[in-house]
């Protein structure tokens, strides 16, 4: 395979962003959990709430420190290796990031101090509220981001002006109310509080299966298959949400997703497994469920959705109407001052479409000479791989599914004081919750893969495509920063899970004195003493 900068652009933002969203979601959960448990030790006053603040807080702050260091690469990424994506968005993302910004190094930075270093100087109450902050500004330094990355999936509030080369808002209003966005940001948080919680509860169990800090396992086991119930349950539901906005807004990505290479009569069935072929454009095998597909996404009986056939058929026409815009933006750019008005008007009425143009350029230099060979290859260029889209979407389903049946369970011993039953005769329960830390991970990682690799080949939805906003670099330029790139993050993540697995280890303070201890430490399973009332 030739190595071009537009691919290797992408795998660079890629690998960065992936690597960063390593973080990203157990910083955003943990932080409510931290909030949650300092809230119950300021109301009853026990010290063994406030043990376990300290302790999910070293493990929130080692995951705070990582996830800072490799986000700060991903903004200058912009003016890197797209600079003319930077260009073309700067008066869109300006406020969203800038206010990320505020809330990020501002808001929650300041207040991640004081939670570490308040403990001694600011009251109870006063400790809580920089807690709480903490927990609030990294739940809306999330929102900001996914605003800016929702814009690009369904680019509201926006215009492109020809005579600057940029999209210009004319609705911030809309901007920030983006529906996708909104789906996005909802669906995102819930999945980090649910990475957060399957982190507690694995945690927890290990400890319990160990016979150590069984006092803060079980308050920690109950409030994270509590919080992680409630916020599968939410995930499960907004993702729904987000899907129904994917058919109405991103409908090669819908198509893709569920394999859907013709349109069905509604409701459409759904594929639980097959084996899509993007050669012979065509599901080899496949077994499908009558209208549920209909239903999810339509949330109707009669409403249709389109497949990938009528969705490219629909993009050659979209890519000939693009064409008439290309021309007169090369017009209007070329003779600005003096271009005539019907110009102007004829670029006004094909304007959504000038993306679409930009698809032949690979194919030809002049999009208004393009043969109908080159517009059919222009319009299945807008089809992403649907083999790895149709399994990454039902892996992250799949999982969340699996997170609902989990926190039942443990919800169901904790809440009915039936924790010690797990140590005696469940065991197994144990170990599938240590085992299962990090398929939170995992379903993130997928979600981000098809909201992200399922727009492609547009890094802003029928708009602009990936390829027209790389910077002029040399292959071997893009090449040293990725192997850069990949060597740093790599060190990184290996600093992180070792500093995780030292913290983990050591445990939590037990409250006791040096040399003693605690009550409930390795003590026989049989003999498992209740948990001590402080």
């Amino acid at each position: 395979m030739e190595l071009n900068v537009v691919d290797l652009s992408r795998l660079q933002f890629a690998m960065t962003a992936l690597y960063h969203f390593l973080f990203v979601p157990l910083t955003i959960g943990l932080s409510i959990l931290l909030a949650t448990m300092e809230t119950v030790y300021v109301m009853t006053g026990r010290e063994i709430w406030k043990r376990m603040v300290k302790f999910w807080g070293t493990l929130f702050g080692i995951n705070f420190a990582l996830g800072v260091a490799t986000g700060l690469t991903m903004e200058f990424q912009f003016g890197m290796n797209w600079a003319y994506f930077s260009q073309y968005v700067g008066d869109v993302f300006g406020a969203p990031l800038a206010i990320e910004g505020l809330m990020a190094f501002f808001l929650e930075a300041t207040f991640v101090g004081l939670f570490f270093f308040g403990w001694d100087k600011l009251s109870k109450r006063q400790h809580l509220a920089a807690t709480w902050a903490v927990a609030l500004g990294t739940n809306f330094s999330a929102l900001w981001i996914l605003i800016a990355n929702g814009w690009m999936q369904n680019p509201v509030g926006s215009m492109f002006n020809p005579d600057t080369m940029r999209m210009e808002v004319t609705s911030f209003f809309d901007v920030l109310f983006n529906p996708v966005a909104q789906a996005k940001f909802v669906h995102t948080v819930s999945a980090g509080y649910v990475t957060a919680a399957m982190f507690m509860l694995g945690i927890s169990a290990w400890y319990m299966l160990k016979g150590r800090h069984i006092a803060i396992a079980k308050r920690s086991m109950t409030i994270a298959s509590a919080f992680g119930f409630a916020s599968a349950l939410s995930v499960v539901v907004l993702g729904d949400e987000s899907g129904y906005e994917a058919n109405l807004n991103q409908k090669m990505k819908m198509a893709t997703m569920e394999a859907m290479w013709h349109t069905e009569p509604a409701p459409a069935s759904f594929n639980i497994v097959a084996w899509p072929d993007m050669e012979k454009r065509e599901n080899l095998f496949a077994i499908e469920v009558p209208y549920v597909m209909g239903l999810i996404a339509t949330r109707s009986l009669t409403d249709i959705i389109p497949g990938i056939y009528d969705l490219v058929d629909h993009s050659k026409d979209r890519i000939r109407q693009g064409a008439i815009a290309w021309n007169a933006l090369q017009e209007i750019r070329a003779n600005p001052e003096t271009v005539g008005e019907d110009v102007r008007e004829t670029f006004r009425q094909n304007a959504n479409s000038l993306g679409y143009a930009y698809l032949l350029l690979p194919y030809t230099d002049n999009p208004m000479e393009a043969t109908t060979e080159q517009v059919d290859e222009a319009a299945w260029s807008t089809v992403p791989n649907v083999f790895p889209m149709f399994y990454a979407f039902r892996i992250m389903v799949a999982c969340g599914f699996f997170f609902i049946l989990l926190t039942t369970v443990f919800f169901y011993y904790s809440s009915s004081g039936k924790l010690d039953v797990l140590r005696e005769k469940r065991r197994w329960l144990l170990h599938v919750a240590v085992w299962s830390i990090p398929l939170p991970w995992i379903a993130c990682e997928m979600g981000w893969f098809v909201a992200e690799y399922g727009r492609q080949p547009w890094i802003i939805e029928s708009m602009l495509p990936t390829s027209a906003g790389v910077s002029s670099l040399s292959v071997t330029e893009v090449l040293l920063t990725l192997a850069g790139f990949v060597a740093l993050y790599s060190t990184l993540l290996v600093i992180e899970v070792a500093l995780m697995i030292k913290y983990i280890k050591i445990g939590p303070d037990d409250g006791q004195p040096a040399g003693v201890q605690p009550p409930e430490a390795e003590r026989p399973v049989t003999g498992a003493a209740p948990v001590p009332a402080e």
